[in-house]
């Protein structure tokens, strides 16, 4: 059964510090294909970082050095750690497993790479 709870959200200030977490079944999670997006109001879903089935990741430019994708495999669970958060980060993140068959690789930052999605959890940054 597909099954992805994203928690961690809530509200800090700039340059605070937050870690989502994303709890899968283990059939989502055996896909290998995970990653984490985001989407503010008025703007469309856009990736943050993924991490293919062979382990490499990608990390959208806004977000690279400040946040880190990891996984606890024993747990089935995928986490984002964001530091140096800043107002602009402030959005709704989604927990994304297992890309479509044949997606390019370059495009798995893409909302429509991926098939199955987490509830959503909110991050608010103040200023």
């Amino acid at each position: 059964q597909v099954h992805l709870v994203e928690s961690g959200g809530g509200s800090v200030q700039s340059g605070g510090s937050l870690r989502l977490s994303c709890a899968a079944s283990e059939y989502t999670y055996s896909s290998n294909s995970m990653g984490w997006f985001r989407q503010a109001p008025g703007k469309e879903r856009e990736g943050v970082v993924v991490i293919d089935s062979d382990g490499s990741t990608s990390y959208a430019d806004s977000v690279k050095g400040r946040f880190t994708i990891s996984q606890d495999n024993a747990k089935n669970t995928l986490y984002l750690q964001m530091n140096s958060l800043q107002p602009e980060d402030t959005a709704m993140y989604y927990c994304a497993a297992r890309k479509k068959a044949g997606w390019p690789k370059l495009l798995l930052l893409k909302s429509a790479a991926f098939i199955y999605w987490g509830q959503g959890t909110q991050v608010t940054v103040s200023s």
